[in-house]
């Protein structure tokens, strides 16, 4: 059995993504797209779309699902599984701390 490491990297404040939007981020060599939902939960993804490269960060969120911004698959915000495409997405743990900055999990290299 194997286990795997993981580290908690601090992105900064999450005033910087304004509620709706979201952010591209490096984190540790990754490229990931970090979400402010409107609910005021933050999600995080891989940044770039598997099939054809799109910035997922720029793309459109209900607050359910991303959409690609070239191909508009949607990716569920939860999971990193595409709808009705065998895309996928990794999901990364993200919180928020009382000082209000973005904390992303990511394994360890």
């Amino acid at each position: 059995m194997t286990t795997s490491v993981l580290a908690e990297y601090d992105l900064g404040p999450l005033t910087l993504i304004p509620a709706g939007e979201g952010r591209a981020y490096e984190v540790a060599g990754r490229q990931i797209a970090v979400f402010h939902l409107r609910s005021g939960a933050v999600r995080a993804l891989d940044a770039v779309c598997p099939h054809r490269g799109g910035p997922i960060a720029d793309g459109q969120s209900d607050g359910r699902v991303v959409l690609c911004p070239l191909h508009l698959t949607a990716f569920d915000l939860s999971t990193g599984c595409a709808t009705g495409a065998d895309y996928r997405l990794t999901p990364y743990v993200t919180a928020v701390t009382a000082a209000g900055h973005v904390i992303v999990t990511v394994p360890a290299d």
